[in-house]
């Protein structure tokens, strides 16, 4: 199950990457060769692959479809983790499937993949 803005999506889902992201304030090395760094935090990233149009149906894929490339900043996104959900603020992006097939004058597609960028850090150093 895929929760976005409280919509829930009842769509199989095919594969979902996590990434953990470490950004630094700065990272430089001194003249001895040592770093130094200022750690920001570790961002939560996912890459999300769902289930093609003619598993879920016509109306529910083009509801997904459009909140996926709804022109709004953030978005509120519920994925499942290892503790059963991760609830967090992320902006989309590379939304994209392809063409399946047509059939008797209608659309079917496939590979559906999304990219949630965080918004804010999920751990910050102490």
């Amino acid at each position: 199950m895929l929760i976005i803005d409280g919509a829930k999506f009842d769509i199989p889902i095919v594969s979902l990457k996590r990434t953990a992201e470490f950004l630094d304030k700065y990272a430089k090395r001194t003249e001895d060769g040592n770093l130094q760094r200022k750690l920001i935090g570790v961002y939560f990233n996912y890459q999300l692959k769902l289930a093609r149009s003619t598993k879920i149906g016509k109306a529910e894929y083009q509801k997904l479809w459009d909140k996926l490339t709804e022109p709004v900043e953030f978005h509120t996104v519920v994925v499942p983790d290892e503790s059963g959900s991760y609830t967090f603020t992320a902006y989309f992006a590379n939304v994209g499937d392809e063409l399946l097939t047509q059939q008797a004058g209608e659309n079917y597609w496939k590979n559906l993949t999304v990219n949630f960028t965080a918004k804010a850090p999920a751990r910050k150093p102490v």
